[in-house]
């Protein structure tokens, strides 16, 4: 039988730790959005760490490009859920945690019921529409959110929606970025280096290590900014200012789509294979989504997504219109704009985008 006091020995070692924050630890429980790059090193941390309670979300599977950044798949992994495969990774080392795991998305109508049971919530997403439901639910039922973004090599981490001393709780992610960004790309577009991951993981890490013993301060009111190429940090600081009532009233209203995690229509995709053997085709006129992709063929017009507008597109019902950008996602809602404009005019997404086009 493993004994617990040594398996956390040098932990345990620490004074400001002892026996009495081990406990802390063992009665705690943690939700983890996210399984990939931060959550996968979040998860097996804080198990390592004696957290007694984590669940798992993520809709995902792994795949050959995750394996750079998200060390705890291997090979044998590509194809299976990652939920599932780091559940069973959790299992075998850390004995005193309870672990299980949800296969789906969290969505608007799911989210309240996954963070009821938990006492901190933690994002290791690439999905802003998912940061936003995570950041607006934690703040009207009262939870902490320990959050992690990504972008290149920047890294952000802040701890929101900590009650204070006084009463009152601390700032969140709307105080930081009030509207929802629709332009800014995931890692998978944008590009990341693993270092930078890590990084950034092990932060939210010490956050929620500190949040659940009581030692150390926070990072509440504040957001962390680091840039792993200059190695330079800066610390935004945040005043608290949209509360719980006035997210309570957005949250009925937003929709936190992602658009990663819905079907698309296969009836208006064209797969790349397709695209290629009809360039050249009078008949075909692509159309690219956001100004700055690197294109192997030649576009007849450029559209930015937050500003399209099908009414200004002058049409051909004779021709073929294809939506392309880096991955999929926003030439599908060009591609929406346009089928719910001229229904009849066959208008086609190029299914995973740039990224899938070899």
């Amino acid at each position: 039988m493993i004994n617990k006091n040594q398996f956390f020995k040098r932990q345990i070692i620490l004074s400001e730790i002892g026996e009495v924050g081990q406990q802390k630890l063992q009665n705690a429980s943690v939700l983890i959005v996210g399984c990939g790059g931060l959550g996968g090193l979040i998860a097996v941390y804080l198990a390592s760490s004696g957290v007694g309670k984590i669940h798992l979300i993520d809709f995902d599977t792994v795949d050959i490009t995750n394996l750079h950044r998200q060390v705890f798949f291997s090979l044998e992994d590509v194809g299976k859920p990652k939920a599932e495969v780091l559940s069973e990774f959790i299992k075998k080392r850390a004995p005193f945690t309870e672990v299980n795991f949800t296969n789906k998305p969290i969505t608007k109508e799911n989210v309240f019921e996954l963070i009821s049971e938990v006492d901190i919530v933690v994002d290791g997403t690439d999905s802003l529409p998912t940061k936003y439901l995570l950041n607006d639910a934690c703040v009207i039922k009262n939870k902490s959110l320990v959050y992690g973004s990504l972008y290149k090599f920047d890294g952000y981490v802040a701890t929101f929606n900590v009650l204070q001393k006084d009463g009152t709780t601390s700032s969140n992610l709307r105080d930081a970025f009030p509207e929802m960004a629709t332009d800014i790309p995931n890692c998978s577009a944008a590009g990341t280096l693993n270092s930078i991951v890590g990084m950034i993981a092990t932060q939210q890490v010490n956050e929620v290590l500190k949040l659940i013993t009581g030692i150390g301060k926070p990072l509440t009111n504040e957001l962390l900014i680091y840039n792993s190429l200059q190695n330079t940090q800066l610390k935004m600081k945040l005043k608290p200012t949209i509360l719980k009532e006035k997210i309570a009233k957005i949250f009925k209203i937003q929709r936190y789509i992602d658009v990663a995690c819905t079907s698309q229509n296969p009836d208006w995709q064209i797969a790349p294979r397709e695209l290629k053997s009809k360039l050249g085709d009078d008949n075909l006129e692509i159309i690219a989504v956001l100004t700055d992709l690197k294109l192997p063929f030649e576009v007849q017009q450029t559209i930015h997504i937050n500003k399209f507008d099908a009414d200004k597109i002058t049409i051909d019902s004779n021709k073929t219109y294809v939506m392309v950008c880096q991955r999929g996602l926003n030439s599908y809602r060009a591609t929406e704009k346009m089928k719910k404009k001229y229904p009849d005019l066959k208008v086609l997404s190029l299914t995973g985008g740039i990224s899938n086009y070899n």
